[in-house]
């Protein structure tokens, strides 16, 4: 079991996507259970872009350091995407229970996150982890997604914070050049 443990660890820490989409890309839809402040929902892309643009970040596993850093920083920044008119979601393979308890004790009750148990939507956007493990796991993925339901930002990295910083910056970008 500790060496399972370790291992999904170091998933956080290391691998990469078979391919992400790319800017321009049409974003495919998708409708998943969610959770927020421990209470299940169903989420669907569509009906959030109706809204401005969504951020959809794909992370290892939940309650892993690197996840959970990640989840805390965008926890802190929601505040700011809101400002810039964007929604926030994190997905994962985890189950619904284990979201539940991920989106309020590491997401702060301040975004959702989806429960790709089945990787659906992990492999519809390219997100699947290349490592040795379970391949319904994803990389450490972060898309920006215009209303209009095209790609305008794919960012893959080890390190958590640099996600929130690019997508921030592309969403800011995009309300600059698309006003209230």
């Amino acid at each position: 079991m500790r060496g399972l443990a370790l291992g999904l660890a170091l998933t956080c820490l290391s691998g990469a996507a078979l391919a992400a989409m790319r800017p321009g890309e049409a974003a495919p839809d998708f409708t998943l259970a969610a959770a927020v402040g421990g209470k299940s929902f169903t989420f669907t892309l569509s009906e959030a872009l109706k809204q401005g643009p969504v951020v959809l970040y794909f992370y290892p596993k939940s309650f892993t350091s690197g996840c959970t850093e990640e989840a805390h920083e965008f926890a802190e920044n929601a505040d700011n995407f809101a400002q810039a008119g964007a929604s926030l979601i994190g997905v994962s393979a985890d189950t619904l229970d284990t979201q539940k308890e991920f989106s309020t004790k590491e997401c702060r009750d301040k975004f959702p996150v989806g429960a790709d148990a089945d990787g659906k939507v992990i492999r519809a956007y390219k997100a699947q982890f290349s490592g040795l493990l379970n391949t319904d796991m994803s990389s450490r993925l972060s898309y920006v997604i215009a209303p209009d339901g095209k790609i305008i930002l794919a960012y893959e990295g080890l390190s958590p914070a640099p996600h929130i910083e690019k997508t921030l910056a592309a969403v800011r970008q995009w309300r600059a050049a698309h006003p209230r």
